[in-house]
């Protein structure tokens, strides 16, 4: 006897859609709201200290993520704009948006992990401080902001790639306008009816023969 497999109906396919939609729209928006806000306060913070020998003495240094390089902040807030910018585009301009989205995220790690070990910010500042060109940050240490931007663009890394493998099942925005730019016509109101009381009494008042005789 030949075994016929069953095939589930489209329409018991649907609500398991609708979910798995709601599901990854929540998380994503979650994560990448999360991780620009992530990325752009670790930004803001120290990422290295260090001194800087003056006549009197050791001069403290301190050098904030914006010093180090400033992609993270930038790809954060491109990350930001094209997480929103996903509900305004449908199609092919979706997976371009998410994929520029995943891609702010990437980069965001990237440079993070790339600033975490810089010392040319400092180094700048000691020879700034110092007036000595050639002269160098010592006791450099290291903070861990930089890691915590780089937890903040894997944050937006993963709400692109939520837009990429759901994104189709997401609602875009409201579809009042066309294409075009043009509002659409409104629906114009009914004729009024001659024959009903109201109408007839409307056209006494305005002195008018309602029977048309």
């Amino acid at each position: 006897m030949e075994h016929v497999t069953a095939v589930p109906h489209p329409r018991s396919q649907a609500p398991v859609s609708a979910r798995s939609g709601r599901r990854s729209l929540a998380v994503a928006l979650l994560c990448g709201a999360l991780g620009a806000a992530v990325a752009l306060l670790a930004t803001r913070q120290s990422w290295s200290e260090g001194t800087a020998t003056v006549a009197g003495g050791a001069f403290p240094l301190t050098a904030r993520g914006s010093d180090v390089t400033g992609v993270p902040a930038a790809l954060a807030i491109v990350g930001l704009a094209a997480l929103v910018a996903v509900f305004a585009v449908r199609r092919s301009g979706r997976l371009l948006v998410a994929g520029l989205l995943a891609l702010s995220g990437a980069g965001t790690v990237a440079a993070a992990l790339t600033g975490a070990s810089d010392s040319s910010a400092l180094d700048a500042k000691a020879a700034e401080t110092t007036g000595d060109t050639s002269a160098t940050v010592a006791a450099l240490t290291h903070t861990g902001w930089p890691y915590v931007a780089a937890v903040g663009g894997a944050l937006l890394l993963l709400a692109g790639l939520l837009a990429l493998r759901y994104g189709r099942l997401w609602p875009a925005m409201s579809g009042r306008y066309e294409r075009s730019g043009t509002p659409r016509p409104r629906r114009t109101a009914e004729a009024a009816d001659p024959d009903r009381p109201e109408e007839l009494w409307k056209a006494l008042d305005r002195g008018e023969d309602p029977t048309g005789a």
